[in-house]
């Protein structure tokens, strides 16, 4: 890493994170306002809503009713699991619903309607991220087909992909991915930098080029082909400078790609014989729920995700599955404002 960047040299010292918010269940994505409020999805049905002045409301999903008639239930609230999130145009807040199979929208009263469960009239499949561009397109994550995604967790399985929603409708523009996780586009839109957490050496970072059609073109790998031990990569943000950050989810670390494709680990807050002991099975593909369950560790379990906020947008918030409140520290640099920032 260059002398000259604002992360030479940088670390993250758990012993020094400050947290926000309390009794949160699965806090997986963070989105921050300018005005210092936090969001993150929660497994209660919803999003946790918190104030600068810490005051919190959990907001949950009111479904426009859509009934299975055999079954006289609402099949869009059972099982409802937000995921990623991200803020429409009129502050309205996208979710992947990762139990439902389903890309919602959400009013800040809770008031929710599906967008699309089907692509070409089947099913989507595990929808994990959304994210709105500066041209108000939606790109949107599809982890894997396969019902259970535990299933997916195997070295040569890529049956992911990426869909674009638009004026157009929504259609897919990358496939063949192996457990398509967070994406993020760089500063001018130029690439589109995907998470594909799981791989035959392990979970890497590759990027596309975005055309102004929103199609993408040459995808290759950007930074690190090869993490070494628990390389689980899952969320991902860009900084002011260009450092791309992200984290490890199951081997419970923070990681930051420089401009030039040099790779870094800043937090380790894993148990390294339980990681390796889901590595083993991971690359003989036979990850079990007790396996994988035996790893979450640190101040933020199952680290999955990162966000710039606060005013001046150095403060990192870090998502996890196992935690119930939020992590967070002061960052050298700036985030790259997303484009709900005004």
């Amino acid at each position: 890493m260059r002398k000259d960047n604002p992360l030479y040299g940088f670390e993250v010292n758990p012993e020094e994170l400050m947290f926000i918010g309390k009794d949160l269940q699965r806090p997986e994505c963070i989105l921050a306002e300018p005005n210092g409020d936090i969001w993150a999805a929660d497994a209660r049905g919803g999003v946790a809503h918190i104030t600068p002045d810490g005051k919190q409301t959990i907001i949950t999903q009111k479904h426009e009713v859509e009934l299975d008639v055999a079954n006289d239930v609402d099949r869009f609230f059972n099982g409802t699991l937000p995921n990623g999130l991200a803020f429409a145009a009129n502050g309205d807040i996208l979710i992947s619903n990762f139990g439902t199979d389903c890309l919602e929208i959400m009013k800040r009263t809770g008031e929710t309607k599906v967008l699309f469960d089907t692509i070409d009239g089947k099913p989507i499949g595990k929808v994990n991220f959304v994210l709105r561009d500066s041209k108000n397109r939606i790109w949107i994550t599809v982890t894997t087909m396969k019902k259970n995604w535990l299933d997916a967790l195997v070295p040569d399985l890529a049956d992911g992909y990426i869909a674009r929603y638009d004026e157009r409708g929504v259609h897919i523009v990358a496939d063949g991915l192996h457990f398509t996780n967070e994406v993020r586009f760089d500063a001018k839109e130029e690439f589109l930098y995907v998470v594909e957490t799981v791989g035959v050496k392990g979970g890497r970072i590759v990027r596309y080029r975005c055309d102004e059609n929103g199609d993408l073109h040459n995808k290759e790998v950007y930074g690190p082909n090869e993490w070494g031990q628990g390389a689980y990569p899952d969320g991902i943000a860009f900084d002011s400078y260009g450092n791309l950050w992200g984290t490890m989810v199951y081997s419970n670390k923070l990681w930051v790609i420089d401009p030039t494709g040099e790779g870094k680990i800043i937090m380790d807050c894993g148990d390294h014989d339980k990681i390796q002991a889901l590595d083993d099975a991971f690359y003989a593909s036979r990850v079990t729920n007790e396996i994988l369950f035996e790893t979450p560790a640190g101040p933020a379990p199952w680290t999955a995700s990162v966000c710039f906020g606060g005013p001046d947008l150095r403060n990192v918030y870090i998502g996890s599955l196992k935690e119930t409140s939020i992590p967070y520290f002061r960052s050298p640099v700036a985030g790259l404002p997303m484009v709900h920032w005004k």
